[in-house]
């Protein structure tokens, strides 16, 4: 389990969490609701983890929306600070670029 994703778990649960201004357009354009993505993040798989990103802590997890569709989504938490987590973007797979499982690159 990714560090990382444990500490933005925490976070939510302390309903420290913010999107991110390109979070919100992303969410927007592939019709993606910030609610059910807060909401799905205890079942969030991990896909790539990038704990020294030069921006702070990330992760890119799979979460599955209400429709149990897959949506990847990155989570980060600023550098220098221990919160909020944040909801950097999230997207639809495009199978022509993943695994049919969405958590290997083709």
């Amino acid at each position: 389990m990714s560090e990382t994703l444990v500490n933005i778990q925490i976070l939510i649960q302390k309903d420290e969490v913010r999107v991110s201004d390109h979070g919100y357009s992303e969410l927007s354009e592939d019709g993606l609701l910030a609610r059910e993505l807060v909401e799905g993040i205890t079942d969030a798989v991990v896909v790539e983890d990038y704990p020294h990103y030069p921006k702070g802590p990330c992760v890119l997890v799979l979460q599955r929306d209400t429709n149990n569709q897959p949506v990847h989504v990155v989570w980060g938490i600023p550098k220098g600070h221990a919160s909020p987590a944040v909801l950097v973007t999230a997207y639809r797979p495009d199978i022509e670029l993943w695994e049919n499982d969405f958590l290997r690159r083709r």
